[in-house]
């Protein structure tokens, strides 16, 4: 009798010392979590988007014209009807094992969601790249804990309407030898892998064309280089994890366009007819412009109608932010040429997309309305018909 009661007794003490330690951890966490979020966020936008513009344009043009060409390995080149057909595009949902660094957890749910409702409404889907983690997780991980985002994809294969396209960091499914394998184990079928799409249609006589990539070529800090992988796998992925960061919160997607997103847009400016849609840099860019400067716009346009309380409402929503500068930027000139997905893996469980029908593109956002349901929301709409080309 003594005897289980010591081993009883040695039970409690090790739960006993093992509480205090939890404890600690869990406060020393919070520490770091005040101490090192803030710059940590700091730096990985410093790091993420630093393109070199000269390789990100013949990068683009030269996938573009490969496409155009009919290269079936490169890309997707598809005719639709833009009275008829219907578009969702999403990207970098960066799936991973549900652990402290998988920044797609909290937005399974929307995605889910989201993709149940396209596929009811016979959307085609279009996967703009870096749809999973595999920078810093195997694919056997990745595969394990993300099952029902896969089931709810592989509905859209069923349908012949689902594209898959790489990003930099699931470069995976383009390069490595077991890719076709492991993709067939996924979805039960083989699944072509490209690098971009251009969609063709006319508007009112017009020829339009929208060219679609994941957006990273060009990129010297994500283009499939060894240090950028090594740096995220071995030093921010297990750092990200234990503090229980993510970098893709809203308030930093509001502001002014990235670099990166700047040298898209340029580049597809100076194309007819011709609009660009890309993921990569997290940030949502409707008609060339972020939800930020979407705000100044309207601001702008306010006061030249003397709409006063219109004009209140705008920059009482720019007030909010908490700008370091106010200062709203040059609009002169600016085309509708660019688009940008954002991402489905906002801290707040946030997903946003571009959606293309009934002649019209729209950015898109799915959030948790209170209970958790899943609600959608259209943040911008324009017909295409209005879009302000070359």
């Amino acid at each position: 009798m003594t005897k289980y009661c010591d081993i009883a007794d040695l039970r409690m003490s090790t739960v006993v010392k093992q509480k205090p330690a939890a404890a600690v951890n869990k406060l020393m966490r919070k520490f770091l979590q005040k101490l090192l979020t803030r710059p940590a966020i700091q730096l990985a936008n410093r790091i993420s988007s630093q393109p070199d513009k000269g390789r990100v344009e013949k990068a683009l043009a030269k996938l573009y014209r490969q496409i155009a060409a009919g290269d079936t390995r490169r890309g997707k080149l598809l005719n639709f009807d833009s009275a008829r057909d219907k578009f969702i595009i999403l990207s970098d949902q960066h799936k991973g094992a549900r652990d402290g660094a998988d920044v797609f957890a909290n937005c399974a749910k929307n995605y889910v969601a989201a993709l149940n409702y396209y596929n009811e409404k016979d959307f085609f889907y279009i996967n703009l790249g870096d749809s999973e983690e595999l920078w810093e997780n195997l694919f056997a991980t990745v595969k394990r804990h993300n099952k029902l985002t896969f089931e709810a994809e592989k509905r859209f294969l069923g349908r012949n309407a689902f594209i898959k396209i790489f990003g930099n960091h699931d470069l995976y499914w383009d390069n490595d030898p077991l890719a076709q394998v492991n993709l067939a184990s996924i979805y039960g079928n083989p699944v072509d892998i490209h690098e971009g799409v251009i969609l063709r249609t006319s508007i009112k006589d017009r020829p339009l064309e929208i060219y679609m990539t994941h957006g990273h070529q060009g990129d010297l800090q994500s283009d499939g280089n060894w240090f950028s992988k090594w740096f995220v796998s071995d030093i921010w992925g297990p750092f990200q994890a234990y503090l229980r960061i993510n970098p893709n919160t809203p308030a930093n997607n509001d502001q002014l366009k990235t670099d990166h997103n700047r040298i898209m847009y340029e580049w597809s400016s100076k194309r007819e007819n011709l609009l660009l849609i890309t993921g990569h840099t997290h940030q949502p860019v409707f008609r060339s412009m972020t939800q930020l400067e979407i705000l100044f716009d309207k601001l702008h346009i306010a006061k030249k109608e003397n709409n006063t309380s219109e004009a209140e409402k705008v920059q009482s929503k720019i007030d909010s932010l908490h700008l370091k500068t106010s200062r709203p930027p040059d609009f002169n000139g600016y085309l509708d040429t660019y688009f940008n997905t954002g991402c489905c893996c906002f801290d707040d469980g946030d997903i946003t997309g571009i959606e293309i029908a009934n002649e019209c593109i729209r950015l898109i956002k799915w959030q948790y309305a209170p209970g958790r349901e899943s609600d959608r929301v259209v943040l911008e709409e324009c017909r295409l018909n209005e879009l302000k080309l070359q």
